[in-house]
């Protein structure tokens, strides 16, 4: 099947992201189903065809396989068995292979270790008793611990699957909080991660095509809020040297994957301006989406160029740029007054046709370009203050440690 323009593409998941990887595919001139069981999100009411099903769903499957001249994801919590069955028929981006180590904590982190890929000091916990071994502070392949790993604490427990946002995770300080959070897990298996003192995190968006083409977009550096990601300035305030390094370790990981799509990488930065790998997100990521006004090529494109086998485009800056989450919290007294985001010409509003307006849920962004990230970021912080709903303050972000993001 043609994957030129005017070809259909399917899209598993039908949230913000894939509502901008769809638009990024109509400006191409490509169209769109999407399969989502919702009957109303992002993606679906704006692509042209929306299938209300299960991932799992074999009709629809060979409805996306017999039309589709490629299939993606937009969220890494897809089966990966999908994924294997759609790439039976159709070019699939990407593999299930890859979705299924990066959707599994467990498998993630053993993979990275595995590999040499420096990560924060962990073991994983099956049982309130038992464990395999723990990583040394290198990312060294595992060497056994002490009972419940002293060396690890404090650290903070998550979750091997479904966790993001912060959800699914307990900072724990010793044994019996260890063995209470386990608890409160429902004794799903977990990840016990050392706890940090980070210099920031930052995050590299890679792209790599089928034919093993690859190119990086500019370090992203990222603040949180309550465990969600709150602001993304770029380029980061890293030496030349840090941004080179994590460009560098992306596009390692990518081939030990052999991935082919686009997969963020994300760091933890230390003191010293040592890298270690927190985790990775197989699809375009949420510090990405600067990308969109701020770049040659947005993040979103790149995937639809690769899924139809196109050349990569320039991630070339036009300027710096800050991205700042809108959260359903801003609601909380009514719609926000988006004149004053619009009354800026040089910051550009996205809005993600949610309905509801919810405590946490993504709802926008808005993306302030500038000569320079320290008059970006001002503008920034100065928006963000004056849709904050009356007699609310601005919270202030957390000390960057060592928690899931997304």
């Amino acid at each position: 099947m043609s994957t030129r323009p005017g070809a259909m593409l399917g899209l598993l998941g039908g949230g913000q992201l894939g509502r901008m990887f769809t638009m990024a595919a109509q400006s191409l001139g490509y169209s769109v189903t999407v399969l989502d069981p919702e009957e109303r999100s992002p993606a679906g009411s704006i692509a042209e065809r929306h299938l209300r099903a299960d991932y799992l769903d074999r009709e629809a499957l060979n409805e996306l396989a017999s039309t589709c001249a490629g299939v993606t994801t937009e969220f890494e919590n897809v089966p990966a068995e999908a994924l294997r069955v759609l790439a039976e028929r159709c070019i699939v981006s990407p593999a299930a292979e890859s979705v299924a180590i990066a959707q599994d904590r467990i498998l993630e982190k053993n993979f990275l270790a595995a590999n040499g890929f420096g990560v924060a000091p962990y073991t994983v916990i099956q049982n309130a008793r038992t464990s395999q071994d723990a990583t040394n502070p290198d990312g060294a392949l595992p060497q056994r611990q002490p009972q419940f790993f002293p060396d690890l604490f404090p650290g903070i427990l998550k979750v091997s699957r479904f966790g993001y946002d912060g959800k699914g995770q307990v900072r724990v300080s010793n044994a019996s909080e260890l063995d209470s959070a386990f608890a409160g897990l429902n004794r799903e298996s977990c990840v016990l991660e050392k706890l940090l003192p980070l210099e920031r995190e930052v995050s590299v968006i890679v792209s790599r095509g089928f034919d093993g083409e690859v190119v990086t977009f500019p370090v992203s550096e990222n603040q949180h809020c309550n465990g969600i990601l709150d602001i993304s300035i770029v380029p980061a305030r890293v030496s030349p040297e840090i941004a080179r390094n994590a460009c560098d370790i992306a596009i390692r990981i990518a081939e030990k994957l052999d991935y082919r799509g686009v997969l963020c990488v994300e760091f933890f930065v230390l003191a010293e301006g040592r890298l270690l790998v927190n985790e990775i997100a197989p699809r375009p990521h949420n510090s990405g989406h600067y990308s969109i006004n701020a770049c040659v090529t947005s993040q979103f494109e790149q995937q639809v160029r690769i899924l139809c086998r196109m050349p990569l485009g320039s991630t070339s800056m036009h300027g710096a740029a800050v991205m700042v989450n809108l959260l359903g919290d801003l609601w909380q007294k009514g719609e926000p007054e988006w004149e004053q985001v619009l009354r800026h010409s040089d910051v550009k509003l996205h809005l993600y046709g949610k309905r509801d307006a919810r405590p946490g849920r993504k709802m926008g962004h808005y993306t302030v370009l500038a000569e320079t990230t320290d008059a970006a970021l001002r503008l920034a912080l100065e928006i963000k203050q004056s849709l904050q709903p009356s007699h609310s303050t601005l919270e202030t972000h957390e000390s960057p440690r060592n928690e899931s993001r997304n």
